[in-house]
């Protein structure tokens, strides 16, 4: 992963830590369901975008990588397997 995808990343995953942990008080706190199930919702978009990131990042240098030494069909078989595990 080059290095500005890896900081992002490690940085959208450590606020995603954070609201995970704020989700916990919320429940511990018996905050209303609405309310939890819209925290919840903003951590799935972050994970979810932060998955984007990892994507174009792999597609960027391992899959063009890849196909630069004759290895591409099975770098994007791996692809495949890893995105219908990701998007299920």
């Amino acid at each position: 992963m080059h290095e500005k995808a890896h900081q992002e990343v490690a940085d959208r995953l450590s606020k995603v830590e954070g609201h995970v942990r704020a989700i916990g008080r919320m429940v511990e706190g018996d905050r209303d369901c609405p309310e939890v199930l819209l925290q919840i919702s903003a951590v799935r978009a972050a994970l979810d975008q932060i998955g984007r990131i990892i994507l174009e990042d792999h597609l960027d240098t391992c899959i063009v990588a890849a196909i630069e030494e004759g290895s591409g069909e099975k770098a994007i078989a791996k692809l495949k397997e890893s995105l219908a595990r990701f998007l299920h």
